[in-house]
């Protein structure tokens, strides 16, 4: 089972850096350990395209490296305490997409002005303005998650973003599509011109005709096969 989830992880952070999420050796993705002793994470040091199922480790809600070489990650806590809060979260995914980050840090709200941010709106991303430092206690991990809430995604104001899934397949797609929401809605206002988006109703429906389970997992093996080495 181990070697499975190491492997999961190993898959996310590729793809993460593939789509241009990784910030040098930041950013991080888990998985929820099946046996509740903690998420699968990978190691500090290592930027997202690098990372194997070696470089993975199993850490404790306590912030203990259980199994795996070298040090942890200082924010460990953001997927500790999300998955302690949400029991229906088994994936959280935190990186400093660069769009995604200035679309928040403009105190824009995500607007559903393309398909992917339908993935979102409504209700719309909840905004984390505790700190712009790091989540670097259980506190704050907690307050994170408060943040978030039942949402599939939070902004970190002046920081970066999390978002969250049934599975790491499915947080890592989500973080993959806030960013090209955030891109698309950029590319809107360089217009110049008051943009148009769906209304709730609508905003619903596409998200059950494009954004169903099934979909979400071809988009993941789509990202996979992209990977060098896996298509």
């Amino acid at each position: 089972m181990s070697e499975q989830i190491r492997e999961l992880v190993s898959l996310s952070s590729r793809i993460l850096g593939a789509g241009d999420q990784g910030d040098l050796v930041w950013g991080h993705s888990s998985a929820r350990d099946p046996e509740g002793r903690g998420v699968w994470i990978k190691a500090a040091g290592w930027g997202l395209e690098e990372v194997t199922p070696s470089r993975v480790q199993l850490v404790s809600p306590a912030g203990e490296v259980l199994e795996g070489e070298g040090p942890r990650h200082s924010e460990y806590p953001i997927h500790t305490e999300i998955m302690a809060a949400r029991a229906d979260v088994g994936g959280v995914v935190h990186t400093h997409s660069p769009y995604a980050v200035a679309l928040a840090a403009a105190g824009q709200e995500l607007l559903p002005v393309s398909h992917a941010a339908n993935f979102f709106v409504p209700p719309g991303v909840p905004r984390f303005t505790g700190t712009a430092d790091l989540i670097l206690t259980p506190a704050l991990g907690r307050a994170v998650a408060a943040t978030l809430a039942d949402a599939s995604a939070v902004f970190l104001v002046n920081h970066g973003i999390v978002t969250v899934g049934p599975t790491l397949r499915d947080a890592t797609v989500a973080a993959i599509i806030l960013e090209r929401a955030a891109y698309q809605q950029w590319i809107t206002r360089g217009f110049g011109t008051w943009p148009t988006w769906s209304d709730p109703g609508e905003s619903v429906a596409k998200r059950e005709h494009i954004f169903h389970p099934a979909a979400v997992e071809q988009v993941w093996e789509y990202l996979v096969r992209r990977l060098p080495g896996r298509a």
